[in-house]
């Protein structure tokens, strides 16, 4: 039977450890962590984040400065609020939910954020910091699914890890995080060839391709580690719906540990931000 990794028991260990650094920061007289987040326009999933995100800067006690913008926001106008956050000393941390409206560049928007308050960690810099293994803040995902497998795996040198999906938010940093490691990673994308049988040969599977259940028992090794970044909601027959990830997890029992969906790599992903924002202003 597969080990189920916990990722609400780690998420609430590393919001614990974010709360008592931001304690101990007030405490010597140090700045509260601020986090800028901006939401333009009303997209449904977009507000249910940003209230999660808001949520959870309170419980660890970041202050949160949210900026709500109308759903046609001109790019200028948001621009000149990043410029302004960017300058604001109370602030640490800015992010800017995606998706954004169809009139407004996010890579312009993203490349405008202050390094150094990047906590989503996708600038330009930070992603060449990950690269060349020289520091930076880590996107939020591919580093709370490097904690899930810290909790399995003591060493990764010379394993095999395939990472499944070659975004720019999960896929690629989390391959540069796995060759931090050591291990010998292949990215496929949605040409490879061949993708059931490269998937057998790994030690690790990281799926982040954002397909339901395309990672069947059978492509899975016996003793592999699977990290399920995917999440999907699909109809049933009986006209009601459930979540599912890129796994089908109910023929994993071979593996040596899975993350379950729901309650696996989503919650890590608002903790690690929180930890990249006390990160930032720590820096």
């Amino acid at each position: 039977m597969a080990t189920l990794i916990d990722g609400k028991a780690i998420a609430r260990a590393l919001s614990n450890t974010t709360a008592q650094a931001v304690a101990q920061m007030v405490a010597d007289g140090l700045p509260t962590p601020g986090l800028a987040v901006v939401l333009v326009g009303n997209d449904p999933a977009s507000e249910v984040y940003v209230g999660r995100k808001i949520s959870q800067c309170a419980k660890v006690g970041i202050h949160s400065i949210e900026h709500r913008l109308a759903a046609d926001t001109a790019q200028d106008d948001l621009l000149a609020l990043i410029a302004a956050l960017n300058a604001d000393a109370t602030v640490h941390g800015i992010l800017v939910q995606l998706p954004l409206p169809a009139q407004i560049d996010a890579g312009k928007v993203l490349d405008a954020i202050d390094p150094a308050k990047d906590v989503d960690g996708f600038h330009p810099v930070n992603v060449g910091r990950l690269s060349t293994g020289t520091g930076g803040l880590v996107p939020c995902t591919p580093l709370g699914c490097m904690m899930l497998l810290d909790t399995v795996i003591d060493n990764y040198r010379g394993l095999d890890a395939v990472v499944i999906g070659k975004s720019n938010i999960v896929g690629k940093p989390v391959a540069m995080l796995l060759l931090e490691r050591e291990c010998t990673v292949t990215v496929t994308h949605i040409a490879t060839q061949g993708l059931p049988d490269i998937v057998r040969k790994a030690d690790i599977v990281v799926a982040a391709a954002g397909a339901p259940e395309l990672v069947k028992g059978d492509w899975v090794k016996p003793g592999a580690v699977v990290i399920d970044v995917g999440i999907t909601r699909v109809n049933q027959p009986d006209g009601t719906t459930r979540l599912v990830g890129d796994c089908a997890a109910h023929e994993m029992d071979h593996a040596r540990a899975v993350t379950p969906v729901p309650g696996g790599v989503g919650p890590m992903t608002i903790a690690c931000l929180l930890a990249n924002t006390v990160q930032a202003a720590q820096s």
